[in-house]
Formats: structure tokens, C-alpha cells, sequence
């Protein structure tokens, strides 16, 4: 068997780490920039924030011109800088790792968290008021810990009575543990450690001012929970003989109840999201006009001390390597610093001009605000129209929001399928699901319609899809089926 060599020539795509860099960037809603931006002008000394002269870019040409103060056998090129060290994932810039920048003395400068009671603690604080042996204070402080966020116990009690006695070491029984339950349902918020929603919405009806009103509430949960969550309304008529008139107040003194008693406590340090518009929309003589959010648009330029550095250089007559080595370091940060200024540059554009395409593309929605107004779109019909790939396309969508005269809006939710009416037009999904939900907005809700009476009447509206269609947009539009939308 004899060794060949030969040559084989085969096409290859290979991302260039600048734009790795600036899909990054793209994908970035507007909050996530910016920390990506404060990274970035932590990590990189060469790179800074305001108004500058054109000098910078000036200094940077004329070092670049400069190689030939260099040995002939010491010259600096980009082609020798590994980009990859510092644009790799790990975000971790190379000169972080060629020396010790912080000395051991340095104040550690991490910002403290605000700590407030916990849900948990709230609890335990109220129980520190009633008179308990020193068994019942270890069982209700375990009930206590054993309550969730939404303010339930979904252990058994069997269950419970064997941790306490292999956890804790205390020994008691089931009825111990029901007596001592009831002292923790006595704390606020009402319906706090309860072990289902029928014992939850109970422990707030026993608490409030007994009425005709609640005490039929009342006999209602204890009695009829399973007819009342599934609506059988003339069942519970005919066991209580009642109205429908007392039923009706029953109900209302039963929806005023909250299910999740956990959730009202405004102590638990639960993180608030707060949604900043990538772009803004508003319609001006009749005509939208579309802004990008400023704080995507950042002012960005090299830092002029590190070209007063490269000029002392050149300058200076005698070089020496540590010289060298220190004028290696700031090529490698002003590239750094001048790619990462052109993808953001190159971010603001794309994000303007994928935006500006959809606004043109939904303008009878976004001049009206009438989602039946929505044109099929897809994601390739953007990318077709700006001559851009999908996946970019895909980036902006994905996590950005809009600021339109209606509300702020996802702009994923601007794209859906399309389907044919019995007139042959294409049309959004999205403008059936709304005709569906205005259908059942409006329908009699003593007698609900079934999927199937909808799917008649969305037929005769001109839009023929089949019972389990409309189930599936009835689900995505988060409403019950027929029988849990009835009322009295």
C-alpha cells in the first residue's frame, strides 16, 4: 500500500469571531445590552463612553502605519494577535490573565441584597403569640416550614408524623398533629396551611362576618364542592333549595376568596421583571413612525489615553521589549475596542431595519390596533423582503418588545400561519383566534357554546376549521371548555 498526496478543494462556512460577536449582540434585549455594555467597558480599558474628537481614529491610522519603527525581526500585525483569547465565549479579556490587577488590599465592593421576612418567617412570628406545649411548638413550627409559596400543606399527615419522628425526634400522632394544624390555619394571611383549595376557600368563609349570604357559601364548599367546580348549578338548586338569586350572592361571596393565600403576602422578596421597549411606534399625521429605544444606540469611542500611549511610543526613540510588550496589549484592546463599536453599530441598524419591515408589513394593524387587521407574516417573508437571513431575523424577534399606541408587545406575536377562507384569501390564525374570542365574549353565558357550536358559527363567519381546531385555539386563548364558563 503506497502513500499519495493530492489536493481536494471543498466550500466551508466559518463564522470570523466579529460575527459571532454581533449575533450575540442582535439576540440582546435592551436590558441585557447594557450589561453587556457595562461589561464590556469594565473589560476593556481601550474602549469609552461619550462624545469624542475624530483625533482617536486619526492616531489609531497612524499607528498602524508605524510598524516600521519596529526591528526588522520584531513587527506587530494584527494577523499575530489571537483574536479568538478574547472574543471566546468565556468572555474573559487576555490581559485579566497575563497579570495580578488587583492588589490583596483591595475593598471587596460587591453590593449587599436587601434582605427582608420571609413568607416563612412571617408565619413563625405569629405563632410565637399563642401558648403551645413544647411538642405542639416543634410540630407547628415543622407545619409552619412545611407551607409553600402558594400558602399549602400538600403533605399527608402520615407523612408528616414520620418526618417529625425521624427528622426531629418527636413522636406524636396524627390527631396531635390535626389539633395543632388548626392553630396554624388561625393565622394570617386567612387560609394559610390549608391541604386543598375546598379546606383553603372553608377557612376563609368560617372567618368572615357570617351572613345569609357567606353560610350558604359555606354549606356550599363544605357540602357541594365537587357540583359547584364543575358548575351544576341546578344540582345545587335542587339540594339546597334555593334561588338562583341566592346561589348567584353565594358565588360571589365564594370568588371574592383568595386561592392562593401565599401569593398576597407582600413580604416575599419575589424579583419584579420590568419590560423596556426596544422600540417605540406612534402614529404621526396619519403615518407610524418607528424609534429605536436610545438606549441601544450607545456613544462609543477608543479611549484617548491608550492613543496618547501609542503616540508616546512612536515617539520614543529607544524601545524597549517591555515596551513592546505593553503596545501589544493595546493594539490587541483598540481592536478589540473598534470591532465591538462596529457591531454595535452594525446591531442598531439591523435591529432598526428587521423592525421597520414589520411595521410596513402589519401597518392596517398598527394603525387600527385591530388584531383581525393582522396579515399572515412569517419569518421568511421579513428575511425575503430586507435580504437577510432567517436566523437573524429569528434573534430580533425573539426577545424584543414594542411600545405601540395599543400596548407593549412581544414582537413574536406579530408572526402566525396562515390559512384559506371559504373566499380563497389568505389569513392570519391570529385574526381567528380573536373573531373566536370576541364569539365567546359575547356568547349567553346561562348557555355557553360548545367547540362545535363555534366551530358553526366561525364557518358561517367565513372561516371553515374543525371542532378540534377551535379547541386547540380555544386552549392557546387560555379559556375553559363550555361547561366552565357558565354562570348563573
Amino acid at each position: 500500500m503506497s502513500l499519495k498526496q493530492f489536493l481536494s478543494f471543498k466550500l466551508s462556512q466559518k463564522l470570523s469571531p466579529q460575527q459571532i460577536q454581533l449575533m450575540k449582540l442582535i439576540q440582546l434585549p435592551t436590558q441585557a445590552f447594557e450589561q453587556r455594555l457595562s461589561q464590556e467597558l469594565e473589560e476593556n480599558p481601550a474602549l469609552d463612553t461619550g462624545k469624542e474628537t475624530e483625533e482617536n481614529e486619526d492616531n489609531i491610522d497612524d499607528f498602524d502605519n508605524s510598524e516600521d519603527d519596529y526591528d526588522d525581526n520584531e513587527t506587530i500585525d494584527a494577523d499575530d494577535i489571537n483574536i479568538d483569547e478574547y472574543l471566546s465565549d468565556d468572555e474573559i479579556p487576555e490581559y485579566r490573565t497575563q497579570a495580578n490587577n488587583y492588589s490583596a488590599d483591595d475593598e471587596d465592593k460587591s453590593i449587599p441584597f436587601a434582605a427582608g421576612t420571609s413568607f416563612t418567617q412571617h408565619l413563625t412570628n405569629q405563632l410565637n403569640t399563642f401558648r403551645l406545649s413544647e411538642e405542639e411548638e416543634e410540630i407547628a413550627y415543622f407545619l409552619v416550614g412545611s407551607v409553600d409559596e402558594s400558602g399549602y400543606i400538600r403533605r399527608s399527615l402520615s407523612d408528616i408524623t414520620d418526618d417529625l419522628a425521624f427528622t426531629q425526634n418527636v413522636f406524636t400522632t396524627e390527631e396531635e398533629i390535626e389539633k395543632v394544624l388548626q392553630i396554624v390555619h388561625q393565622l394570617d394571611p386567612g387560609g394559610v396551611g390549608a391541604r386543598n383549595l375546598q379546606e383553603c376557600l372553608s377557612i376563609q368563609l368560617h372567618r368572615k362576618e357570617q351572613s345569609p349570604n357567606v353560610e350558604l357559601a359555606t354549606t356550599i364548599i363544605d357540602k357541594a364542592f365537587e357540583q359547584f367546580t364543575k358548575k351544576h348549578y341546578k344540582k345545587l338548586l335542587q339540594k339546597f333549595s334555593i334561588t338562583e338569586d341566592q346561589l348567584k350572592d353565594a358565588i360571589e361571596e365564594i370568588e371574592r376568596l383568595n386561592p392562593k393565600p401565599g401569593g398576597s403576602y407582600a413580604g416575599n422578596n419575589k424579583i419584579v421583571e420590568h419590560i423596556v421597549p426596544d422600540f417605540a411606534i406612534k402614529i404621526v399625521d396619519g403615518e407610524l413612525e418607528l424609534t429605536l429605544n436610545g438606549r441601544n444606540a450607545p456613544e462609543l469611542h477608543v479611549s484617548r489615553e491608550y492613543n496618547n500611549m501609542l503616540k508616546g511610543y512612536k515617539d520614543t526613540k529607544e524601545k524597549s521589549k517591555a515596551q513592546k510588550d505593553a503596545v501589544m496589549f493595546i493594539k490587541q484592546k483598540l481592536d478589540a475596542a473598534k470591532w465591538f463599536i462596529e457591531a454595535v453599530r452594525q446591531r442598531q441598524q439591523t435591529l432598526f431595519v428587521t423592525m421597520s419591515s414589520i411595521m410596513h408589513y402589519q401597518k392596517a394593524f398598527f394603525l387600527s390596533g385591530d388584531e383581525r387587521k393582522l396579515r399572515p407574516m412569517i419569518l421568511k417573508d421579513i428575511a425575503d423582503e430586507i435580504e437577510m437571513d432567517v436566523s437573524t431575523i429569528s434573534r430580533v424577534a425573539n426577545s424584543k418588545y414594542v411600545d405601540t399606541p395599543y400596548g407593549t408587545k412581544l414582537i413574536k406575536v406579530f408572526f402566525s400561519e396562515s390559512m384559506t377562507n371559504d373566499q380563497g384569501e389568505e389569513v392570519s390564525t391570529r385574526e381567528i383566534k380573536k373573531i373566536l374570542e370576541i364569539v365567546i365574549e359575547e356568547e349567553n353565558k346561562k348557555k355557553p357554546l360548545t367547540d362545535e357550536a363555534l366551530s358553526k358559527i366561525l364557518k358561517e363567519k367565513g372561516y371553515p376549521i374543525a371542532r378540534r381546531t377551535v379547541a386547540k385555539y380555544r386552549e392557546q386563548l387560555d379559556l375553559p371548555v363550555a361547561r366552565l364558563r357558565k354562570k348563573i
